[in-house]
């Protein structure tokens, strides 16, 4: 049987543009991409060239009309490809077999020399040897080495001739060698070393040269880029010519520095922080590229020098603007009072839009300032609203600017800004005002508005908003209360599109559902029909959004939740962390493409970034998130960001230089992959498959078994370390399947993915269900007399997990939603749990040591003899040699009898079975084991 690659996915080693085109390395084909169809192109071209090597440069031929000749080499191969783009569609082809030479190649260098024919050119040795190639002949015709014996870590050629051309070689030791093909030579017939430049501490992992200017690049493992003044390459240094300068030492990057490339105006770099830099002449970064999962190995710049294309090991390639990009050096300004005495001493602070901000006083006083002018404007004052007040404002689709205060008396005032005159003010709260927020409404007119406002008792109002040529009318439309708590006011409210209902978050932690069905007295409160109590802890929520049919919801724990609505109940998916680093998540807001931006304090700084990728936006250190601060974006992309620090009022805003990057091909794991399982079949030609990587990451990929385009639907990153082991349940060509997981840190996780299709014309829709999670250290702490037992380690990693098969079927419904699952552990274990799918619970049920090495594998399958029942066997092989059988039918039997799951706490069996006798208990453990014994593939019985 012939197998063939439907779809491949490697890092990206190799990247070059050849005119509207992208050319990437990936494993040993190359990929052909469209520049000017980046976001979701609609046919690629590959080409198997290098067989078992990967591909390290993709050189085009100068000077050449299509069909455009590509050397590519990699390892010790080098073939030749041809691209023809001259028809309707691109053409790529081999135009050559692949020639494997006695080392490993660095560089490529076409010869276009008139005494040398069009298809010779020289190879870059990794021993700092160069190689003249006759690729037809398929033959070396000369091979000339340095003086300098030893190992390379990089290598570029400068010159186009082999008379001319010198090698620039960064050694095993450091250092910069520069030699020349017709150089003289020692005793040995070695060519001497020109010079030698020293200084990085670390090897050396890519040179450039630019020629007009006579600097040479490089980057080392010393996580350092250096600018050299060599002067002219091609031609020889005399006797007392000009001295090797060190021009720029450049750090920035926290990590070791892969490539380098010396434009007109600047510098690129790209490295193993997964980070690409742009720095200037002088020094200084102008330009921060995030959006890889993983190292940048490989970088390509246009020949006018407009585009960047960056490859990363995530498999991902995304193509940047640099030709007119400015710096992105975020520049704070403290915003001068002037003549606006009073607003000296500001106390809270908002915005709608990066325009103007609005400040509030200690002495009552609202003022606005603009920020393109620097002109503050007093809108109100009044004494009843010092010391205490807050403060919230919205625009109206009618363009109008509402702003709301409220006090510590209860009075809650609100007025148009254009006219503050207009004011209208209420006392509605028996005690101070809590908080106040404005809420958008599907369908309502352009000009109303929503307010909310929490009192004492927790009770909240929403306060309907009308604006008419500047002039208000608001009158109470419904009261709600919150659950009794210490902190009992609402933090965010959103409204439920299409539906009855508004979700709500609270200081609490908690999310709330509340009906907004019209008939309810205005004067009683209603309560919750639904409650997600504590969800995000103590610390408190701090916003809920609307997006895409769920409920995403943020809080001061560092995590974001997503719930759906089912029958008039909230139900949560899934709880998990926003962004490594990040404690306090504050805001989720939609942006381009589907996305959602983020808000949330990394420590003392405030961030932004997407939350599906990770990409930092903004970062600015003010001080944290304890202080009044406003964030606005606009349409353009322009940011917003203003802060009180210190009694002054602070802002930033900046215009996006590089952006996220276009999406050439989507990332898939940004470390090794160590799991895969075919989910299901969704339709006819499409299939379900999930990934797990040592990045702690899950996705949940289709794949068009047509055309073999892979795309993400989602992704779970539940896990604190790395993802070994999957098994799947259910699915077939279902609409939901369990997804069982684990790994690292001794860790298991279990959720169900619901498949949905909103429309046959889009890709399908995957929402994760968080069912249960498990680790051995916490179900350590819950056991009995743990001060006898030595502790588990916390570094044990599951290295197998398998499901298994229930055995003899129960009359007992509930045991319908059971599922046994059996686990390989590195700790020498063998371990048996049992979940519960409807009361999300996860419980030990037995394990064994019998082992004592680890488990590398397991697996299993039952039995039938005639007129016997059923019985179920694990199978585990260990690094001890040893094959072990082991009959586990009776521990299930006796769980789903006695029904453990009612258990709060459960003593795992050691392995404890009934055999025989129902009535009578005794130590199985292993049922057979098989031997292997000697280096030969023979198995023994014993």
């Amino acid at each position: 049987m012939q197998c063939e690659c439907l779809s491949l996915r490697s890092p990206i080693t190799a990247l070059q543009i050849v005119g509207d085109f992208i050319l990437s390395g990936e494993g040993a084909s190359v990929l052909l991409y469209p520049l000017d169809a980046a976001h979701g192109h609609s046919k690629k071209l590959s080409c198997d060239v290098l067989r078992n090597y990967r591909v390290h440069g993709i050189e085009p031929r100068d000077g050449v009309s299509d069909p455009t000749l590509l050397a590519v080499f990699g390892g010790k191969g080098v073939a030749v490809l041809e691209l023809n783009t001259q028809g309707d569609e691109p053409v790529l082809r081999p135009a050559g077999q692949l020639y494997e030479l006695h080392d490993w190649i660095w560089d490529l260098r076409w010869l276009q020399d008139s005494n040398q024919p069009a298809t010779y050119f020289a190879l870059a040795l990794s021993h700092n040897s160069v190689a003249l190639c006759d690729y037809w002949a398929r033959r070396i015709l000369r091979q000339v080495n340095c003086d300098e014996k030893c190992i390379l870590y990089s290598a570029r050629f400068v010159g186009c001739s082999w008379d001319e051309l010198v090698l620039v070689a960064g050694t095993v030791f450091n250092q910069l060698v520069l030699w020349r093909m017709q150089g003289p030579t020692d005793s040995k017939g070695r060519v001497q070393t020109e010079r030698r430049i020293s200084g990085h501490s670390g090897v050396i992992f890519s040179i450039d040269y630019m020629e007009p200017s006579g600097i040479l690049a490089s980057a080392s493992d010393d996580r350092s880029i250096r600018l050299w003044k060599v002067g002219n390459l091609r031609r020889a240094l005399e006797a007392g010519g000009q001295q090797t300068e060190c021009l720029l030492q450049l750090y920035g990057h926290r990590s070791r520095v892969w490539c380098v490339r010396l434009l007109a105006n600047c510098v690129i770099s790209a490295g193993e922080d997964s980070t690409c830099l742009v720095w200037s002449y002088s020094g200084q970064v102008t330009g921060t590229f995030r959006g890889h999962g993983g190292s940048v190995r490989a970088l390509a710049v246009s020949k006018d020098q407009e585009w960047l294309v960056t490859g990363g090991v995530d498999s991902g390639i995304r193509l940047w603007t640099i030709g007119k990009m400015k710096s992105e050096d975020t520049t704070i300004t403290q915003l001068h009072f002037g003549q606006a005495l009073e607003a000296r001493h500001p106390k809270a602070l908002t915005s709608v839009d990066t325009s103007f901000v609005l400040v509030m006083t200690g002495s009552g006083s609202i003022y606005s300032c603009c920020l393109a002018t620097g002109i503050w404007r007093l809108l109100l004052e009044d004494p009843n609203y010092q010391s205490y007040s807050l403060l919230a404002a919205t625009r109206l689709l009618n363009g109008d600017v509402l702003c709301a205060v409220g006090n510590i008396k209860g009075n809650i005032k609100i007025f148009p800004v254009s006219k503050p005159e207009e004011a209208v003010e209420q006392q509605e709260h028996q005690g101070k005002v809590h908080s106040l927020s404005w809420a958008w409404r599907d369908g309502q007119s352009p000009g109303q508005g929503n307010l909310f406002s929490s009192g004492a008792e927790g009770e909240m109002v929403w306060w309907e908003v009308s604006s008419a040529r500047s002039q208000l009318n608001w009158r109470v439309k419904c009261r709600y209360l919150l659950p009794p708590c210490r902190h009992r006011w609402h933090t965010s409210v959103a409204f439920i599109p299409d539906l009855p209902y508004l979700v709500c978050a609270d200081r609490r932690g908690s999310i709330l559902l509340y009906s907004t069905e019209e008939g309810h007295p205005a004067t009683s409160a209603q309560r919750p029909v639904s409650v997600q109590s504590g969800l995000h802890g103590k610390s408190g929520a701090t916003s809920v959004l609307y997006h895409r049919g769920l409920v995403y919801s943020t809080g001061r724990d560092g995590c974001y939740g997503q719930l759906w609505l089912q029958s008039g109940q909230l139900g949560l998916l899934r709880i998990q962390r926003a962004c490594q680093g990040v404690g306090w998540v504050e805001q989720l807001l939609p942006a381009a493409g589907g996305h959602l931006l983020a808000l949330g304090f990394h420590g003392a700084d405030f961030v932004a970034w997407i939350l599906e990728t990770e990409q930092r936006l903004l970062c600015i250190a003010c001080g944290g998130g304890h202080r009044s601060w406003t964030f606005s974006h606009s349409t353009s992309g322009d940011n917003l960001f203003a802060y009180i620090k210190s009694g002054s009022v602070y802002a930033c805003w900046r215009k996006p230089t590089g952006g996220c990057g276009k999406v050439v091909k989507e990332a898939l794991h940004g470390r090794e992959i160590t799991s895969i399982r075919h989910v299901g079949r969704l339709e006819a030609g499409t299939s379900l498959l999930a990934t797990g990587s040592e990045d702690t990451v899950i996705n949940i990929l289709t794949i068009d078994q047509t055309t073999g385009r892979l795309a993400k639907l989602t992704t779970i990153s539940d896990h604190i370390s790395s993802v070994r082991t999957m098994a799947v349940v259910g699915c077939g060509l279902g609409s939901s399947a369990l997804l069982f997981s684990a790994g690292g840190r001794a860790q298991l996780q279990c959720c169900r993915l619901h498949l949905s299709h909103e429309d046959a014309s889009l890709s399908p829709r995957c929402q994760v269900e968080h069912l249960a999670s498990h680790r051995l250290s916490e179900d350590w702490e819950r056991r009995k007399n743990r001060h006898r037992m030595l502790k588990m380690d916390p570094e044990t990693r599951y290295m197998s997990i398998v499901v298994v098969d229930g055995g003899l079927d129960s009359e007992v419904e509930s045991h319908s939603s059971w599922h046994f699952l059996g686990a390989a552990c590195s700790d020498g274990a063998v371990r048996l749990f049992v979940i519960a799918e409807g009361g999300k619970k996860i419980l030990l049920l037995a394990e064994s040591f019998y082992h004592q090495r680890c488990v590398l594998k397991l697996q299993t399958f039952t039995h039938q003899l005639t007129f016997r029942e059923r019985r179920v066997f694990l199978c585990s092989a260990a690094t001890d040699g040893r094959i072990a059988l082991w009959d586990i039918s009776w521990i299930i039997k006796k769980a789903k009898d006695e029904n453990i799951l009612l258990n709060r706490t459960h003593q795992p069996w050691e392995a404890e079975a009934v055999n025989g006798d129902p009535n009578k208990e005794q130590k199985v453990g292993c049922k057979e084991e098989i031997k292997l014994r000697g280096s030969s593939s023979n198995l023994k019985v014993l």
